[in-house]
């Protein structure tokens, strides 16, 4: 029996480190929201201007709220991306609560290059896919076919594009940590690089637009640093 409550304890106790590591991660996004919704309309016109750059473009909105949800939206994915370090940091602290102090030096220098890594993504899917993807969707008009995009559409591809090439940056990072912490060995992981494009496919799949094009863009580069990893992990020590 008191082994039993001992763990019915330990199960408690858990489950309230998690809702208290969920409540500092929201919270850091609220603080936050206020302050970039501020900055939202700047940053909206200047991701405009960077999605329709040379191409002959102009976005349309068709409701009287769309422009205003937009920001609220670009608001929140900013608010995100600022706070990422912290919920990053309130993650691994919740996951690993008894580390040495080589151990926290390590998970500090993880956040890092995790913060670094997501800003890495976002960046390349603003300045290098998305434009890409627009010119590729434009390379359909014609005489008799025009463009003609709304900017919900636009802007809602460009979030959610922009988020998710932010945690697919992450794969050589995750790479590196299942090898320093001796969950799977260097070989195993090097060996199962099938298994992986498989992975990646489906992933890539899922978290895209259902068309060819953006698959590919958000894969290819995602198996590059998969590849990248393992170049950084071969010969690591364990933690």
């Amino acid at each position: 029996m008191p082994e039993i409550k001992d763990k019915e304890e330990s199960l408690i106790s858990h489950i309230e480190a998690l809702r208290n590591t969920l409540i500092k991660c929201f919270a850091a996004v609220g603080i936050l929201l206020p302050f970039m919704f501020y900055f939202s309309p700047k940053v909206l016109q200047y991701l405009i201007k960077i999605l329709v750059s040379d191409n002959k473009l102009t976005l349309n909105y068709f409701a009287p709220m769309e422009v205003f949800i937009i920001q609220i939206k670009l608001a929140l994915l900013m608010a995100v991306i600022a706070a990422f370090p912290y919920i990053i940091r309130q993650l691994w602290e919740f996951i690993l609560p008894a580390l040495y102090e080589h151990e926290r030096k390590f998970i500090r220098n993880s956040v890092f290059l995790s913060s670094l890594l997501f800003i890495c993504g976002v960046v390349f899917c603003l300045f290098m896919i998305l434009p890409l993807i627009i010119r590729f969707g434009m390379s359909f008009a014609g005489d008799n076919i025009q463009a003609m995009f709304g900017i919900s559409n636009i802007i809602n591809l460009a979030l959610w594009l922009c988020f998710t090439f932010g945690l697919m940056f992450q794969v050589p990072l995750i790479v590196h940590l299942l090898i320093k912490w001796g969950i799977l060995s260097y070989e195993t992981v090097s060996s199962k690089r099938p298994y992986v494009v498989v992975i990646l496919l489906v992933l890539a799949a899922l978290l895209t637009p259902p068309d060819i094009i953006s698959q590919i863009l958000l894969f290819t580069p995602t198996y590059l640093l998969f590849e990248l990893g393992l170049v950084f992990s071969k010969g690591v020590k364990h933690v």
